[in-house]
């Protein structure tokens, strides 16, 4: 796992993810996908995902 925030990547385990989340970074995979938005967003994450789903399938038309 990684926490992200800006240009900073940094390896995380189970044990300092709290701590970087406090921090404002997100947490992703290995591949990048992000596995836990830092609590200040002021977007959840998942309605995010929603609009971002949802103008894919109106770009296609």
């Amino acid at each position: 796992m990684f926490a992200v925030k800006g240009n900073k990547v940094y390896t995380v385990d189970e044990v300092t993810k709290k701590d970087y989340l406090s921090q404002g970074y997100d947490i992703t995979d290995d591949e990048g996908n992000i596995i836990e938005r830092n609590p200040s967003c002021t977007v959840p994450y998942s309605e995010y995902e929603k609009v971002k789903a949802e103008l894919e399938k109106l770009k296609k038309k």
